[in-house]
């Protein structure tokens, strides 16, 4: 009566750090856990997943869409490595999140038992922190640590280990309460220091062309709204990074649109012409930067200007003119209580509104003057959606050129609205949005939210059985699935390098309607445009999960070529080249 086991404190410790759920997948290195969230269960939740690859996702989207980092629950060995593709996605993505690891118990370790893994070696370059802890009485410090680690400086994902022995013993009741005592851990906050206040000031005074650019994470609503202020009292066009679309509202005067994959060519020449580029929180990564060519490395044509959550990014690919290291919510503050008196005068007006009008453009249904082939008009499904879905609801999807559809057509809600809308992996993880959708609509329960989850057919085998998990823990998505029998990145990179060498993208795919109502969804499949609204109705007024399959023309590989266009353009290059070495020889 005066004693209680580790695991049970181990779960006292996640509630008292602000924990209602664990995603996870049950394993006999962690039943003392699992035993303390049955003994909690009306305090934290614990969220049955199908595989641990799910389980990571799920916590990663949880903590996205929170702000507080999300909490994963695997077993050793294959439930570690399995986790680990979210542990990556977090990491990427910028995301907080606490992976939990049942280990083999002290006695056994470094002899290679059961299902052992050196967790520091295998998670050291994915997570910010990974830690064994050994002695139960220090559990508290170890928790209260790792949500403080996931959620300072760079938000991010750490990884404890937890031994089975030391989940079994007993905690001497004096203890019981140190938890409590510690409280909820926040973000340290780091702020912007006046002098670099000043240096921004007077960088965009000296500038003709300025463009921001946001992203990353540890924003919040109250942030976006000061980043918003600060932006309107300057004029300035903001894009978001690959991704991080909801970081502007789609719909502001001045959005310019995302720097993806898939990036308006003018909004490219934009970028190019700037020579001011004020990048705060994105890290500029390969895919926002177009591999490092649209921000050249390491010394950029424009002048750049860099604020982000950790020192280690500053300068580390991209040598800034002025660089600082602050989280968002500070970094926008002291922007925001710059913006006093009347607007200044500038010199971009004409420069943010013919950015504007760009993005417009670039969005207008008809396929941006591209023909494509089928009865399937995906930009016009897509602002159907705009039309239908609520503007708190939450879009979800994973990596794939199914992807471009929404990233383009669709207006994302800004964060300043006051909630998160897309959740979508940054680090390119196919088989994300099933489950993010999920945990999304989890996480919402009662609200009203909607949540939104595209995919393509390759992309929802990788996850699809997590509509499992949704049934079972009554949380209901909208899926829309693409499927064109295929890999269609990887077939779109073959055609422009391999034209006509196909191997291994061609997919037989099972009945996705049908696989989607053994699960429990509703399900319907479409062939024409006309039948995806009263589809989309249906499933807006469905009481649980509905899929919708459309049947894609295999041919429209994106949303500006098909595959026989790539195909074509990549033999015709081939053939110029051909000739070109052939005039080159002597007769």
């Amino acid at each position: 009566m005066n004693e209680k086991s580790a695991g049970h404190w181990l779960v006292e410790c996640l509630i008292a750090q602000g924990a209602t759920h664990a995603f996870g997948v049950p394993g006999e290195s962690y039943l003392a856990v699992l035993d303390g969230l049955h003994q909690h269960a009306d305090q934290i939740e614990f969220v049955t997943c199908r595989q641990e690859g799910g389980a990571a996702f799920m916590a990663e989207a949880h903590g996205k869409l929170t702000g507080r980092p999300g909490v994963c629950m695997v077993t050793r060995g294959p439930g570690a490595t399995n986790a680990s593709i979210g542990v990556h996605t977090a990491f990427q993505d910028s995301t907080p999140m606490v992976l939990l690891v049942g280990d083999v118990a002290s006695d056994c370790r470094d002899r290679e038992a059961f299902q052992e893994v050196d967790f520091g070696q295998f998670f050291g370059p994915m997570a910010k922190r990974v830690e064994r802890i050994d002695e139960a009485a220090r559990i508290p410090e170890y928790v209260q640590r790792a949500f403080a680690t996931a959620l300072s400086g760079r938000p991010g994902p750490v990884v404890l280990v937890l031994p089975e022995d030391m989940l079994t013993q007993a905690i001497p009741e004096h203890l019981w309460g140190l938890a409590q005592q510690l409280g909820r851990t926040q973000a340290t906050p780091i702020g912007l220091a006046p002098q670099v206040l000043d240096d921004m000031q007077a960088a965009l005074l000296e500038a003709t062309q300025p463009l921001v650019v946001l992203g990353g994470g540890g924003w919040t609503p109250q942030a976006a709204q000061d980043v918003q202020a600060w932006a309107e009292h300057w004029q300035l066009p903001v894009a978001n990074a690959f991704r991080f679309q909801d970081c502007f509202d789609n719909r502001h005067p001045q959005y310019a649109g995302d720097m993806g994959l898939a990036i308006n060519p003018k909004l490219a020449k934009r970028i190019a012409q700037a020579d001011c580029l004020m990048v705060i929180g994105a890290r500029l990564g390969e895919s926002t930067t177009d591999g490092y060519t649209r921000v050249s490395a390491p010394l950029p044509r424009q002048r750049l200007v860099h604020i982000h959550a950790s020192a280690e990014e500053a300068n580390r690919v991209f040598k800034a003119s002025i660089s600082a290291c602050a989280d968002m919510p500070s970094a926008a503050a002291a922007l925001r209580q710059r913006c006093v008196g009347a607007p200044p005068a500038v010199p971009w007006t004409d420069w943010t509104q013919a950015a504007r009008r760009d993005y417009d453009a670039h969005v207008d249904v008809g396929n941006g003057g591209t023909q494509l082939p089928g009865t399937m008009d995906m930009p016009a499904v897509i602002h159907t959606l705009s039309r239908y879905l609520p503007t708190d609801a939450v879009l979800t999807n994973g990596a794939g050129n199914f992807a471009s559809w929404l990233h383009r057509f669709y207006a994302y809600v800004g964060l300043a609205s006051g909630h998160k809308t897309q959740l979508a992996p940054t680090n390119g993880a196919m088989g994300y949005g099933v489950p993010a959708g999920v945990a999304a609509a989890i996480a919402t329960r009662g609200t009203g939210r909607v949540v939104f989850t595209i995919a393509g057919d390759g992309d929802f085998l990788m996850n699809g059985q997590e509509l499992a998990t949704a049934c079972q823990h009554g949380a209901k998505t909208i899926v829309l699935l693409l499927n064109n029998g295929m890999y269609g990145t990887i077939r779109m990179h073959q055609e422009r390098h391999y034209p006509a060498r196909l191997s291994g993208s061609n997919l037989r795919n099972p009945d996705f309607c049908a696989l989607a109502q053994a699960y429990g969804y509703q399900a319907q499949r479409i062939t024409h445009t006309s039948a995806f609204e009263p589809a989309l109705q249906a499933a807006l007024a469905s009481e649980v999960g509905y899929l919708i399959e459309v049947m894609l023309d295999p041919e429209v590989i994106t949303t500006k070529a098909t595959l026989t266009t790539l195909r074509q353009a990549a033999l015709d290059q081939a053939a110029q080249a051909h000739a070109a070495l052939r005039g080159s020889v002597p007769g």
